[in-house]
């Protein structure tokens, strides 16, 4: 069987880690499988749409390396789903609803209030042709119900196992409102019958919906309703749901401000809740061939951004000069060699970080003056040139010999004269780079 699974994000604010989760275990199952990954806007609500948010979430798949191989919208579609609507319809599983939201909310506080569910009562069955006639005459528009046979519904879950719910605990959904503007739970279905969808990845919070769109599936078509998989919804840290409307977790505020690497999200959120460790990982092939959705935990996971960023600066330790060539001419940094990305990567926990090891080799830099006396002396003792990797080790063995510092004694301030930093690549690639002058002036408690 050919695998088709798809993503379908409303275009109504910014993607998420949550949203980027859903997509990327579907991505990595499509590819594992040898199938197709579908995106699918769900823009059927003109008024909350925006085109700007559609840019937006193309814009981070694609930054992810997350690549579709199909793209759709629902707005492009309604001809069909009003043709589906017919459909139900002549074969009495769509139903015309007349009461307006305040009514729909009297019942629901009533029902409530005497400690049912609030379940729609159905009453629009009830009414007649006349009933309707009359309703319509008014100028009265109704919305579009699936009837639900009040039966078990059962499937068996990749992630939560045997699944089994009763119909009846449930209201038949809307299909289409009243302003003819047809919802998602309704859309979906068409569109994956037509799609040929095989497998629906998705947070448990999906799972009532996939009550529902089993059996409007199985009224719409014959064929074999797909292969459901419901994981775990992540939450923040302090235990916070996720939610588009968090900002500062948007995967564009991490690309942007935060300067987070997309193979650091994918990494993370690949493994987050699974029964495998989180590593580091340069490609999505890598992450797509270790992808099992039978490893994904019932746990709740919890997404920790600090995790994230240590998980970025270790991305960024082991990828190579080439993959960062042209970012860093974009940084203005084109002069940096893969000679000095090498020694230079451990030292950074974001791409831009490489600006402050540079600007020390490069200079103008203040030093940092602890021992005056020591640093003439290091300055008097400083090895000829041309200097080279060995240059370093010669000239602080000649230091401890003359003086008997060593450790960090010996080491420190020479390392805050020369860098200004406590810590940094090691000082016998950075010293070549520093040179002669710039070394005695900095030794000499002179900005060079």
């Amino acid at each position: 069987m050919s695998v088709n699974v798809r993503i379908a994000p409303s275009p109504t604010g910014l993607l998420h880690i949550g949203n980027i989760r859903a997509a990327l275990f579907n991505y990595l199952f499509a590819r594992r499988m040898g199938g197709t990954f579908m995106l699918r806007l769900d823009d059927t609500d003109a008024t909350r749409s925006t085109q700007e948010f559609a840019d937006a979430i193309k814009r981070d798949l694609g930054w992810l390396g997350l690549n579709w191989d199909k793209f759709g919208r629902q707005s492009d579609r309604l001809a069909r789903y009003a043709e589906v609507l017919e459909q139900l319809k002549l074969s009495g599983r769509a139903y015309p609803c007349f009461e307006t939201q305040a009514e729909l909310d009297l019942k629901r506080k009533t029902q409530l209030g005497r400690g049912l569910p609030p379940v729609y009562d159905r009453a629009a069955l009830k009414l007649s042709e006349a009933d309707i006639a009359a309703l319509a005459a008014q100028g009265r528009k109704p919305h579009w119900r699936f009837k639900l046979d009040h039966t078990e519904v059962a499937w068996d879950d990749m992630v939560q196992g045997h699944k089994s719910f009763a119909a009846s605990s449930l209201s038949d959904p809307v299909l289409v409102r009243e302003d003819g503007v047809p919802l998602y739970t309704f859309c979906s279905v068409v569109d994956d019958v037509d799609d040929s969808t095989t497998h629906v990845i998705r947070g448990e919070d999906h799972v009532t919906n996939t009550v529902v769109q089993i059996q409007i599936w199985q009224a719409i078509t014959s064929t074999p309703a797909p292969v459901f998989a419901h994981f775990p919804l992540i939450v923040s840290s302090s235990g916070i749901e996720m939610s588009k409307r968090l900002g500062t977790l948007s995967i564009a505020s991490m690309r942007d401000e935060m300067e987070i690497e997309p193979m650091a999200i994918n990494a993370l959120l690949a493994k987050l809740g699974t029964s495998d460790a989180i590593a580091p990982r340069l490609t999505l092939d890598e992450l797509a061939q270790e992808f099992d959705i039978g490893k994904i935990s019932h746990a709740t996971p919890k997404f920790d951004l600090d995790e994230l960023k240590s998980l970025n600066a270790k991305i960024l330790h082991i990828t190579p000069f080439e993959a960062v060539r042209e970012r860093l001419a974009a940084l203005g940094l084109s002069s940096i060699d893969e000679k000095f990305w090498n020694f230079a990567r451990a030292n950074i926990t974001k791409l831009s970080d490489i600006r402050q090891w540079w600007q020390v080799a490069q200079g103008p830099v203040t030093p940092i003056v602890t021992d005056a006396a020591f640093l003439s002396e290091a300055a008097a003792s400083l090895p000829p040139t041309p200097w080279n990797d060995n240059s370093w080790g010669a000239w602080t063995d000649a230091l401890k010999a003359k003086t008997g510092r060593k450790g960090k004694e010996l080491f420190m301030p020479l390392r805050l004269a020369l860098t200004t930093y406590d810590h940094g690549p090691e000082m016998k690639y950075l010293l070549p780079l520093i040179g002669e002058k710039r070394a005695r002036d900095l030794l000499a408690g002179r900005a060079a």
